[in-house]
């Protein structure tokens, strides 16, 4: 179990989001590996509609990547995505300790850097209403 929060929350789709957050990542030196994708893991499941909509046609997404950097523990960096706003949350196993260190340095790579973000007060009322 863990708990997302989100810190940033953008006005683009999931995809552009990865392709952005990848961009940035691997540019600062940062090695990223993608575990999960939501309209792959989707596709086993044609028959159940989304939660969020109601039908099959579903702009929900969700990504999940392992970020490391050097030899140290990887951070995990959820982007999830609904009609073309995206958030991005760093997820941390409930009872363990994070690498602060290394989220810090995450943040601060994306959050000065982030295009079309949303302002702080929209940011935090869309991460409630998501969830």
């Amino acid at each position: 179990m863990s708990a997302l929060i989100p810190f940033l929350a953008l006005e683009q789709t999931c995809e552009q989001v990865q392709a952005w957050v990848n961009q940035q990542l691997t540019g600062a030196g940062f090695r990223i590996v993608q575990t999960f994708d939501l309209n792959v893991a989707r596709l086993a499941h044609p028959e159940y509609p989304c939660p969020h909509h109601g039908t099959e046609e579903c702009s929900c997404q969700m990504i999940v990547l392992l970020v490391y950097r050097k030899k140290s523990a990887p951070v995990t960096l959820t982007i999830h995505g609904q009609d073309d706003k995206t958030w991005l949350s760093l997820a941390n196993p409930t009872g363990q300790h994070s690498n602060q260190h290394l989220e810090t340095m995450i943040r601060r790579i994306l959050m000065p850097r982030a295009p079309t973000a949303l302002s702080s007060v929209e940011a935090a009322y869309e991460a409630r209403s998501t969830v």
